[in-house]
């Protein structure tokens, strides 16, 4: 019995060494995988137009961007709430800066317009000069669920500060953390140059859809020798001058008409965007075509807004509204009678779209001017009956499309800036002055 103890005891001192040893395996494992404290933030500092109206603010450990601490702001049950983490740079007059932010919300429900950033420049004195900047939020949250607010800026003259102002407004139930916050001297903003181009021709008294697209691809050959990098074709160049219906000329996409426009993109290694039918099983959609450089299909648009006429040929509207990356920037399309409706446009914008391209039977141009205008975009409308062209930010008709000279072809830089007297960038202040969605009922 005493030797039966013995070597239990034995056994429980070996059992007890291991225990030890497991014991400080496991602490030093919890001690490896607990967060590193994060780096603290303390030259950012609250404020709000009035107390009132103040959001929940505080500095948050939790959750951190690159393991330095966020800026933290919340509702708080006040659908009025409005306020904002603000610093002070200095900065050199006529050098080149870019602003970065990052950001991750819960329960925001219109992000854009509760949840920006801008920039005031100030001279030694404090004074405020030039205009109010909003700086661009990417249209997309990175995978790890952080969106980011970037645009660089040439420091106005006289400037020797920019206060950078992080706000939080207008829904009571939000939250959002502000991280990686710089203001750093950069490069200087470089052209970013793009050649629009547009056809203005309709055909008459054709006997097919491919004496069609072969009448069109003469056009589009003086485009290529006028070094367009993209040019826009009418709505339903297919069925345009043939006496066929809709139906009728309907195809899948890809198809014949994506195959012989493909060949010319490629041959002049450019994009083309043209309206065609497309049939998909019992459907058919009145669509706008993206080729790219390579000849490939890079993209599709299917009309949304329908007039009575095609409704009754027995077209089927689309659903959304897709914005494309080309080579030269962000691009959009909308066809004819969408022009008629503020929605598709809008909706083109806010997704990031720099460009729209409108193939259009016909329509009304002061409206087509005022999609430009309202969401400060290029717009290149094709048309039958309308203006063919390319019209800029402020609705001006920049080069016009003729029976006389039917394709056209100008060079614009999408990143100068249009700045309006007294209103300054509205690209930007569009998406964050937008009207609540809440007040928007259909």
């Amino acid at each position: 019995m005493i030797k039966d103890f013995k070597n239990n005891r034995g056994i429980l001192k070996c059992f007890g060494k291991r225990v030890f040893f497991v014991i400080l395996i496991i602490i030093f494992t919890n001690c490896s995988n607990q967060q590193k404290p994060a780096k603290l933030i303390t030259d950012w500092q609250f404020q709000s137009q009035r107390e009132e109206i103040a959001p929940e603010h505080w500095i948050e450990s939790e959750i951190q961007f690159n393991g330095e601490q966020t800026l933290a702001l919340a509702g708080n049950g006040k659908m009025y709430a409005n306020g904002s983490w603000t610093k002070t740079f200095e900065v050199v007059p006529g050098k080149y800066y870019e602003f970065i932010t990052h950001f991750k919300v819960e329960n925001v429900t219109q992000l854009d317009r509760s949840v920006l950033s801008q920039i005031i420049w100030q001279d030694e004195n404090g004074k405020r000069l030039g205009f109010i900047e909003f700086p661009a939020t990417k249209a997309i949250e990175s995978k790890d669920g952080w969106y980011i607010i970037q645009q660089k800026y040439q420091i106005p003259g006289g400037a020797v500060k920019a206060r950078i102002d992080l706000f939080y407004r207008w829904d009571a139930e939000g939250k959002v953390y502000f991280g990686g916050t710089s203001f750093k001297e950069t490069d200087a903003i470089k052209p970013r140059l793009v050649r629009l181009g547009a056809i203005h021709y309709k055909p008459k008294n054709t006997s097919s859809s491919q004496e069609n697209l072969e009448q069109f691809g003469e056009f589009i050959n003086i485009a290529g020798e006028k070094k367009a990098d993209i040019v826009c074709l009418p709505e339903g160049i297919t069925v345009a001058g043939t006496g066929k219906t809709y139906i009728e000329v309907s195809e899948t996409i890809p198809g014949p008409s994506t195959k012989f426009l493909g060949q010319l993109a490629k041959k002049h290694n450019m994009y083309i965007v043209a309206g065609i039918y497309e049939k998909e099983g019992p459907v058919v959609y009145n669509t706008a075509i993206l080729l790219g450089r390579d000849g490939e299909l890079q993209g599709k648009y299917r009309k949304v807004a329908l007039p009575r006429e095609e409704i009754d040929g027995g077209i089927t509207p689309g659903e959304n509204f897709p914005v494309f990356d080309t080579d030269f920037g962000k691009i959009g399309m909308m066809i004819c009678w969408d022009v008629f409706f503020p929605e598709p446009a809008r909706m083109l914008a806010l997704n990031g779209a720099e460009v729209i391209f409108m193939p259009i039977w016909g329509g009304n141009l002061t409206l087509a001017k005022a999609r430009s205008i309202e969401n400060q975009i290029y717009l290149v409308s094709s048309t039958y009956g309308m203006k063919t062209g390319v019209f800029d930010k402020n609705g001006k008709i920049i080069v016009e499309g003729t029976e006389e000279n039917p394709v056209v072809v100008v060079e614009v830089d999408l990143n100068q800036r249009n700045l309006i007297h007294f209103l300054g960038e509205m690209r930007n202040r569009i998406q964050r002055e937008l009207p609540s969605s809440k007040a928007i009922k259909y």
